[in-house]
């Protein structure tokens, strides 16, 4: 990697200079051409409008202070993870923030790694390209050991589809020799009271995820919650906030909505309330991301925030560098 090419300096010297670097960066985040900006329906929350500039500015310059967003280019390279900084930013934020591991699609787990921790994010989703579901438990092990050694956790794994009972009975031994206490998946309809006993049996919460207008099971979280609220109370969500937006579902309404039942949340942005909406950049969408920020600290939501990045995913760093800085940022205020 790249290093800045200055002199040796007193370190509240290079923060500072650091920072100031870093300010340029953001600002050059700000400059979008109108041709390609999302615009939201009326009355949406909309970043990008000029009355609203001044706040998303402040948001990415606290988040500024945290190196999220300016990590992901390589001439900024270790001077930015001053440790003071990583600690500032992550006393002021109020959620534990991961990655859903569908982020990585395009990356071995060597890479994925080494992306996370440009970002400073240390919770992960596994995925199943990462770490196969017939994997042997010294693979498994092998995996653990790295993602520790990198000083990420990985809290949860899927999203797992599980369309048979051998599959959900596949997924419940795959979270065991992982060690999670948490499956985010997919069953079918008619596998729900199956999976109920499953989680009985191993004290592994399933979070079942919604994944938009196209979905036939679960296109929206209360197309879940109406079916296992009567169920053990470790039957629960992961609201994908994107998917829920483009169900025509504001998510700040629905996680107070669900609040008893949630259990993990995937952060995306998209362009419109709208089923053929794109996924873009945290805080370039019509998500109302403050709403939503507010309404989590409401109900006093301990999970993990998981954003799941869809955008660029050849080339995601920078996208997702913003996102995490964006998110850092509103949650400061």
């Amino acid at each position: 990697e790249n290093e800045l090419n200055v002199e040796p300096i007193h370190q509240n010297e290079m923060l500072k200079h650091n920072r100031n670097l870093l300010n340029l960066f953001v600002e050059s985040l700000l400059i979008s051409d109108n041709s390609s900006t999302p615009q939201p329906s009326a009355g949406k929350f909309n970043p990008f409008n000029l009355s609203n500039m001044n706040t998303r500015r402040n948001f990415l310059q606290k988040a500024s202070f945290g190196f999220a967003a300016a990590a992901a280019l390589p001439s900024f390279g270790n001077a930015l993870t001053q440790q003071a900084d990583r600690n500032a930013v992550e006393d002021e934020a109020s959620f534990t923030l991961g990655f859903a591991g569908y982020s990585f699609l395009k990356f071995d787990l060597d890479k994925s790694i080494a992306m996370m921790k440009r970002l400073a994010v240390d919770h992960l989703s596994i995925k199943e390209f990462h770490l196969p579901l017939n994997s042997s438990q010294e693979t498994i092990d092998a995996v653990k050991k790295k993602l520790s050694d990198a000083g990420i956790k990985p809290y949860t794994v899927g999203v797992i589809y599980m369309r048979s009972k051998e599959a959900v009975d596949q997924a419940f031994a795959y979270a065991q020799k992982v060690g999670v206490n948490m499956i985010v998946g997919v069953p079918n309809a008619d596998l729900l009271g199956y999976t109920e006993e499953k989680v009985k049996a191993t004290n592994i919460r399933m979070a079942i995820h919604n994944h938009g207008p196209e979905d036939k099971l679960y296109p929206s979280p209360k197309d879940i919650y109406d079916r296992i609220k009567d169920m053990d109370p470790r039957m629960g969500l992961c609201i994908d906030i994107g998917h829920t937006f483009r169900a025509g579902v504001l998510p700040e309404k629905a996680v107070k909505e669900y609040k008893s039942r949630l259990f993990d949340l995937h952060i995306k942005d998209v362009t419109a309330m709208a089923k053929d909406a794109k996924v873009i950049e945290v805080g370039r969408g019509a998500i109302n991301f403050p709403a939503f920020v507010e309404a989590l600290e409401k109900i006093n939501y301990s999970g993990v925030c998981s954003i799941e990045y869809e955008k660029d995913m050849s080339d995601p760093l920078v996208g997702m560098a913003e996102s995490v800085g964006f998110f850092k940022g509103v949650q400061m205020g």
